[in-house]
């Protein structure tokens, strides 16, 4: 007996020791599902839209709240256009106003004059939504400004779980479930439970929260509101011994600190250069890109901002957009010729590279002018590379043009334009076999 619980003990521990290994950690195929949607809005309308402010006090009368040309079929066809895959609509922000009408508040649309008290604006949200083809999420901000009932934890509790039911049950297949810890210090929430409940009915969603909010959830917070990521992206983080797969969500308005509408607000507009650095610094940093968008006090996204959001979405279409890919349209000799599922741009190919170090040479005919590079990582067995570097053949040597750690889900490099018949994506370090979904090439200058 002494000898199998020896055994037993030790086959514990060893698997104790496995599961803290950051490169065994693997997600879940909701989460990877979810990771290649890449963009995503985050839509901001409530009374504070009406008010010219940022945060509600819960004080504002539920009349203050009267647009009178809601259209959120143009805010998802908008959203659509700037390459957006999915939506999250803010359903109650801190003041306690719910966009929908619970049964169990009177604080919400229901007692407001819009539609008479009988609009649903999750309900218009949602469905827009999935008519555009989008996903679609929402936020329940567990602090409430409002309801006197936030004062006792155990009734207040009950009240946002009853509010998160009627969410999770009511309006089809939610992508993500937003989690907000502002106004929460001093304050300890049951996310287990709120978790669980959720769970019951939306099985598949993202729960979305700071790592110091919930060490459970799915997706994590980038540390900040301008929407870049300013270190090596590790998609396994550690909570002080506690490992989990939970990638990067970095969020930022459309208008510069703003994520309501505000009037005469014209020159916060970012610009698609703005925009254009943002999503090198996001996506192209292997994290998704949420951006902020806030329809104005009639109901709609201002024409300037629909405008925006296009004009962001042709732009990334003209640098990256797949008839751009040198690599696809040029002919080219591999070394491996098991890697050209890396360059046959497609991202549901992957090449399972040589374990601890590989190379994939690219050959071509005539040579190619390029000034950035992408790569992505098939990320369901983990993030298997730690160092990699771009390099092309000039002068009879290697010449390093982007050196770097992690790709995770993709990265992207801009360097110095660069002419050349040979370039090499040299993986130096990984853990196992890494696998390499696409390797392409761009000329970025060229495309403005």
């Amino acid at each position: 007996m002494r000898i199998l619980a020896a055994i037993l003990c030790s086959s514990l521990l060893a698997l104790a020791s496995h599961a803290q290994n950051f490169s065994d950690v693997k997600p879940a195929p909701a989460q990877t599902a979810w990771q290649d949607l890449e963009i995503g809005v985050i839509i901001h309308f409530s009374t504070n839209t009406f008010l010219n402010r940022e945060w509600g006090d819960g004080t504002a009368s539920p009349s203050t709240f009267n647009p009178t040309n809601v259209d959120t079929d143009q805010w998802m066809q908008a959203a659509k256009s700037g390459g957006a895959k999915y939506a999250v609509l803010v359903a109650k922000h801190h003041d306690g106003f719910a966009l929908f009408p619970s049964a169990h508040t009177d604080y919400s649309v229901k007692a407001s004059p819009w539609l008479n008290g009988k609009g649903d604006l999750v309900r218009l949200a949602s469905d827009s939504a999935h008519k555009a083809g989008l996903g679609f999420g929402v936020y329940l901000s567990p602090w409430d400004r409002h309801d006197p009932r936030y004062a006792d934890p155990v009734a207040y509790d009950k009240y946002d779980l009853s509010q998160l039911t009627e969410l999770a049950s009511h309006y089809g297949p939610l992508t993500e479930f937003w989690l907000d810890g502002a106004g929460s210090a001093g304050r300890t929430y049951d996310f287990d439970k709120i978790v669980q409940e959720l769970r019951t009915y939306q099985p598949n969603t993202q729960v979305f929260a700071d790592v110091a909010l919930y060490k459970n959830a799915d997706i994590r917070w980038v540390g900040s509101e301008d929407g870049t990521v300013p270190y090596e992206n590790w998609n396994v983080i550690d909570r002080t011994g506690y490992l989990r797969w939970r990638p990067i969500e970095a969020d930022t308005p459309l208008r510069k600190r703003h994520w309501f509408w505000h009037p005469a607000d014209e020159s916060s507009l970012l610009s698609v250069d703005e925009l254009l650095n943002i999503y090198t610094k996001t996506v192209g940093r292997g994290a998704q890109l949420m951006l902020g968008l806030a329809p104005d006090n009639t109901g709609r996204l201002p024409e300037s901002d629909a405008a925006r959001l296009r004009e962001f979405g042709e732009a990334v279409q003209r640098i990256y957009g797949s008839d751009k890919n040198l690599v696809a349209r040029t002919p080219h000799i591999l070394n491996e010729t098991s890697a050209s599922a890396a360059v046959d741009n497609n991202p549901a190919t992957f090449w399972s590279a040589p374990t601890r170090h590989a190379t994939l040479e690219l050959r071509f005919a005539r040579p190619i002018t390029f000034d950035r590079a992408l790569t992505m990582e098939w990320l369901n067995e983990g993030q298997h590379v730690q160092e990699y570097s771009i390099e092309v053949w000039q002068n009879g040597a290697w010449k390093t043009l982007a050196h770097a750690q992690a790709i995770g889900h993709k990265k992207i490099d801009i360097f110095p334009a660069t002419t050349t018949q040979r370039v090499r994506l040299n993986l130096l370090s990984t853990t196992g076999s890494a696998a390499i979904r696409e390797f392409q090439l761009f000329n970025g200058a060229s495309a403005k």
